[in-house]
């Protein structure tokens, strides 16, 4: 009985985290398969190399919008429970593994920024201010988004380990941490080449050239 809620929250939060809203937005604006432009990614970023700012920022609250539900829901359903902390972060981060990795899209989704603000905010929200903070910092000083972004997810563990949170809650933060690590690694490797593109600057290289499983 105990394990059940954990697949129902699992399986919830997957399902929500993978929706892939900046798709279906593209497509309903008429501007065809976001795929198919920029770094072929279905986020935010790549939805703003369409020009359009407010597709882009319906993308973001949407994409974070989805893991802050998933946390949420599976917290108001657990109630009283004593794991009801636990349950929360499983949803949202399936919500996040959802996003990285839609079932609808062979798999193959966003690198979960957006999705990872969310759950802070809706979950710990100081380490969300500080995961905030951190990217805007990062993103003024150098515009770089992929770099702003990982400096925020490395900053996040530290500053929960440090600042005594739950340790569920810094296992899946320094989960979550890995995880975008990983998915920026085609990121990193531009950045260390001097190749990757500021914030505003158009990707010039087709989504084909870049590493299938590591789209930006």
């Amino acid at each position: 009985m105990l394990v059940f809620p954990f697949i129902l929250a699992a399986a919830g939060g997957y399902l929500l985290g993978s929706v892939p809203f900046g798709l279906v937005i593209t497509r309903l604006a008429g501007l065809g398969d976001i795929r198919t432009i920029g770094s072929g990614n279905i986020g935010a970023t790549n939805v703003l190399r369409t020009g359009r700012k407010d597709l882009a920022l319906a993308t973001l609250l949407l994409d974070a919008g989805k893991a802050a539900i998933a946390l949420l829901l599976a917290r108001w359903l657990a109630g009283s429970s004593p794991y009801q902390v636990e349950l929360g972060l499983v949803a949202g981060g399936m919500a996040f593994i959802g996003h990285c990795f839609p079932v609808w899209l062979g798999f193959k989704g966003g690198k979960g920024i957006a999705t990872f603000f969310g759950l802070l905010f809706a979950g710990i929200w100081p380490l969300g201010i500080i995961a905030a903070v951190t990217w805007l910092a990062v993103a003024t000083m150098f515009r770089y988004s992929s770099l702003a972004s990982l400096c925020a997810a490395a900053v996040v563990p530290i500053a929960a380990l440090f600042a005594g949170f739950s340790w569920p809650e810094v296992i899946f933060t320094f989960v979550i941490a890995a995880l975008i690590f990983w998915l920026h690694r085609a990121n990193i490797a531009r950045l260390r080449a001097g190749a990757e593109p500021r914030i505003g600057e158009k990707k010039t290289e087709a989504p084909a050239a870049a590493e299938p499983s590591a789209k930006s």
